[in-house]
């Protein structure tokens, strides 16, 4: 009987200080005294300095661990330092490496490397291959680490543990190195202008609610505006038809007219318009196809001169064998019937046709272009962002060819508001705010009058960042590298695709609601999310002083 109970309590203590694979290691506090500043191991934080290479994805062994950045030069490779640590308890430092040369071409100083990974294919970071994680051991007081020069691959220091024994399982995840890098606000070395302060756990729109009878498919993009302590949304209603598969539910689409009070409790007032879903018979952009076969992405804006609500939609033609199934957008402009700012709900009238693909059209726009429009003005001049999809390569690729790994956004101008508009082709397409995806954007003012577009960042299925994210200009005209809001920090992920934001919605004391849409790959239906983010005010004028 003694035998077993000593046998029972050395296995509960070597569990104690053991790793398995459901179990985070414990961690040991310590000292950077020089070489680095540190960081908490999760999700979404830059682990290198000079660099917005962020952590995709990584083993639950190493989450919330505390490691420190080392130093990358612009191409990603190790920079030559001298790093001292003050440690207060012996322990083993853990280490990411892409490989097993770059890990023992550092000095360790007094430590001992331990030559055998304790977790592989355990830490994923955007454009580095995945990496492995090795221990380093050391005792208690003052270390020094040396990188040399010329370190082949990268490393990354994410904790140190009181860990003595290690499992060395294979966490299987997949290499990074096909995601491009960006930047996560509140993760990445520059400050962040937006905190994510909260929101909604749960979707505030969602299957079953009232005003969704008749509604299959869920939401998609559409704007949202506050007039006094009301919220109008209009969003796309991706309504489908009863007894048709799931892909019809974005053919058969009608725009909708939602008001609340607090951004969460909607309440459905009418619809506004409603597309036909009927397929074309021509391939080609014939005159006999429909060509409101779709209707998305209504965004109103108001008409001083007019004193009249001016709305902006999306129609496109549907072919059901050429992807990606909506093709050929057209903008049009509609009026509201009533007068004055309370005329928001409509009705509208159909007015006249903003912009559409013709000889003009640029081969980055695809067959999918003209596929969103948002207008807005600066001084005397109105620009508009227009989009793409599924670009072109050559006149040759008309109309079956297309990239459909590419988004593309780009802008037109016009002297009023109710256009026409005409392409800016010295321009277009605009990717200094990402190389290769940006979707709906929708631009408003921050108080200094800086503009700012919130736009769909794009799914991770395509290597992208998969969140609401924002870009910046002076000018209205150049617009800066997009940064990626990580609104699941503060609510709880419901979804699994991010998609659209309806706007950035100032509400005092520095705070913007923001509503989305979003896909839970679990359900047929898109629901729409609801969260609130606060600007730092210093952080602004720090950013336009260097614009």
């Amino acid at each position: 009987m003694k035998i077993f109970r000593y046998l029972l309590v050395s296995m509960l203590s070597l569990l104690t200080l053991s790793a398995t694979a459901s179990s985070h290691y414990k961690t040991i506090p310590y000292q950077i005294l020089k070489g680095g500043v540190g960081f908490t191991t999760d999700h979404y934080v830059n682990p290198f300095a000079g660099s917005t290479r962020s952590v995709l994805n990584l083993a639950v062994e190493i989450e919330g661990m505390q490691g420190f950045r080392l130093a990358v030069d612009e191409s990603g490779a190790m920079q030559p330092a001298t790093i001292e640590l003050q440690l207060q308890r012996s322990g083993n430092l853990l280490v990411a490496a892409t490989s097993k040369e770059a890990i023992e071409a550092l000095n360790w100083g007094h430590g001992k490397l331990n030559a055998t990974p304790v977790l592989k294919n355990a830490l994923r970071i955007t454009e580095v291959p995945v990496m492995d994680i090795y221990a380093v051991r050391y005792t208690a007081g003052k270390q020094t680490i040396t990188i040399p020069e010329g370190v082949k691959g990268q490393l990354a220091v994410v904790g140190y543990t009181s860990i003595t024994k290690f499992t060395g399982r294979d966490v299987a995840l997949e290499t990074g190195e096909e995601y491009p890098s960006f930047v996560i606000e509140g993760f990445a070395e520059c400050p962040a202008l937006f905190e994510v302060i909260g929101g909604q756990d749960d979707p505030v729109v969602n299957e079953g609610m009232p005003g969704t009878e008749g509604i299959q498919g869920g939401f998609e993009g559409g704007q949202m505006i506050k007039l006094g302590d009301t919220y109008h949304m209009f969003p796309t209603e991706r309504a489908g038809e009863e007894g048709m598969p799931a892909y019809y539910d974005r053919i058969k689409t009608r725009i909708g007219h939602w008001t609340s009070k607090d951004a969460i409790h909607w309440e459905r007032q009418s619809t506004l318009y409603q597309s036909s879903g009927t397929y074309a018979i021509s391939h080609y952009d014939h005159p006999m196809n429909d060509r409101r076969a779709a209707i998305w992405s209504y965004m109103p804006i108001f008409n001083k001169e007019k004193n009249r609500w001016q709305g902006h939609y999306l129609a496109y033609t549907c072919d059901f064998d050429v992807a990606p199934n909506h093709s050929f957008g057209r903008i049009w402009r509609c009026e509201s019937e009533v007068e004055g700012i309370e005329g928001i709900g409509g009705p509208y009238r159909d007015c006249a046709l903003v912009i559409e693909p013709g000889l003009d059209s640029q081969l980055w726009e695809g067959r999918q272009g003209v596929a969103s429009f948002f207008p807005y003005q600066v001084g005397d001049k109105w620009y508009g962002f227009i989009s793409g999809a599924y670009p072109y390569q050559t006149k040759e690729d008309y109309p079956f060819g297309g990239k459909p790994t590419h988004w593309y956004v780009g802008l037109a101008e016009s002297d009023n508001l109710e256009g026409p508009f005409t392409r800016m082709k010295e321009i277009n397409p605009i990717t200094s705010i990402h190389p290769r995806f940006v979707e709906n954007p929708i631009v408003s003012q921050l108080p200094n009058g800086l503009y700012i577009a919130v736009f769909d960042g794009g799914p991770e299925w395509l290597n992208l960042p998969n969140m609401i994210a924002y870009t910046l200009s002076k000018d209205g005209i150049h617009w800066s590298e997009a940064h990626y809001l990580p609104i699941d920090t503060k609510v709880k992920r419901w979804w699994h695709t991010m998609r659209t934001p309806l706007g950035l919605i100032p509400e005092g004391n520095d705070i913007y609601t923001i509503v989305y849409a979003a896909v839970n790959n679990e359900m047929r239906f898109h629901p729409m999310g609801m969260v609130q983010v606060k600007l730092n005010r210093e952080v602004l004028e720090e950013i336009t002083n260097k614009m």
